[in-house]
């Protein structure tokens, strides 16, 4: 029970198996804030880096800059579209990054417009993922929607595209 208050600070205590009381002292409880607080900010500092990475990545696909787009991925990265065959079953179909790269070449500046939604970001030392819900316009016009999901790893402080996957869709694109 709380039997009052000291000095207008309020010490919780808690018991440990031992049954020896602990107490937080203000002191202590400011010096576990700052450490946590510390570890948000680099974690922070991380997601803001990941999102960087995607963010280049669109910006030089709608630049139609092949060399940016390449830079983002790690060497051997894997691309992926869950995507319906002409009959309409599910299948995926696979992309070399040098493949995309070279289709992204071939498109005037401006054609290729992926608007994303940063939806999470999970970061693990030298280990994102992040989900990416989002729009795509060709040419100014509506073309699909879907979710992509990278996965990034740091390589030598550099953070890289490892996998990539995605949906497509026409409806449910609100």
């Amino acid at each position: 029970m709380i039997s009052g208050l000291k000095a207008a600070f309020f010490v919780p205590t808690f018991r440990v198996e031992t049954n020896h009381a602990m107490k937080f002292t203000p002191i202590m409880l400011l010096s576990f804030l700052l450490v946590n607080s510390n570890n948000l900010t680099a974690q922070s500092s991380e997601a803001d880096q990941v999102k960087a990475v995607i963010n280049g990545l669109f910006t030089a696909m709608k630049n139609a800059d092949s060399v940016a787009v390449e830079k983002a991925f790690a060497t051997g990265a894997i691309m992926e579209t869950i995507a319906k065959t002409k009959q309409q079953s599910d299948t995926i179909r696979s992309n070399t990054t040098a493949q995309f790269a070279g289709s992204i070449k071939r498109q005037p500046a401006g054609a290729l417009d992926e608007r994303i939604e940063f939806g999470s970001i999970l970061v693990d030392g030298n280990l994102a993922h992040v989900w990416t819900p989002y729009k795509f316009y060709y040419n100014g016009n509506f073309s699909h929607c879907g979710v992509n999901s990278f996965e990034l790893v740091k390589l030598n402080g550099e953070w890289k595209i490892r996998y990539l996957i995605d949906t497509r869709r026409k409806d449910n694109c609100n």
